[in-house]
């Protein structure tokens, strides 16, 4: 069926972010230099010698992370059983696993950005920038996007409709206290 209304062409698609466009050249870029510096450091000090390193990266990051997830894990354990949040000051937990992550992807320039992420002054610095850019991020966010997010509820009819509302049960006083089954889509 036509409607007589003149289609376009071709759809217009959305422009790509800038960080996004270029992203999958720094990854290209970044995987080139590490294997140049592989090879370099093989060639100063042979083969084995950059084995033992990637297996060193590999076992240190491991630790690393079981031992940042330990903490996290008893930091929470420790505020549920005090009845609150867990305390942020005691956080860095999320920058030291990402820092043994680094250290196990196999590399010179990751195994050099893990190091740096597992001392506390750059994981100070690190993320106090990342709050701010999350912060910044989400005041300016437009309703209805992530900064939005936490305040909405939708519901999407079989029509492919969104409703946006907000589910409140009221249950009667004399209601037994049975198990019910969790809400479905």
């Amino acid at each position: 069926m036509t409607t007589g209304a003149p289609t376009p062409p071709h759809p217009a698609r959305p422009r790509r972010s800038r960080p996004r466009r270029y992203l999958p050249l720094g990854i290209a870029a970044w995987l080139v230099l590490e294997i140049w510096l592989l090879t370099l450091v093989a060639g100063a000090a042979g083969g084995f010698t950059v084995f033992l390193l990637l297996a060193a990266g590999l076992v240190l990051g491991a630790a690393v992370i079981k031992r940042a997830g330990r903490r996290a894990f008893q930091n929470l354990n420790e505020a549920l059983q005090r009845g609150g949040a867990p305390s942020a000051r005691r956080g860095g937990n999320g920058l030291m696993m990402l820092g043994g992550l680094l250290l196990m992807i196999p590399g010179m320039i990751s195994d050099a950005m893990g190091l740096l992420l597992l001392l506390p002054p750059v994981q100070r610095i690190v993320s106090r920038y990342a709050e701010r850019t999350v912060d910044r991020k989400l005041r300016a966010s437009a309703p209805g996007t992530l900064g939005d997010a936490f305040q909405q509820a939708r519901m999407h009819r079989p029509d492919g409709k969104v409703v946006q509302g907000e589910v409140i049960r009221e249950e009667p006083a004399d209601a037994s206290r049975e198990q019910r089954p969790p809400l479905t889509r």
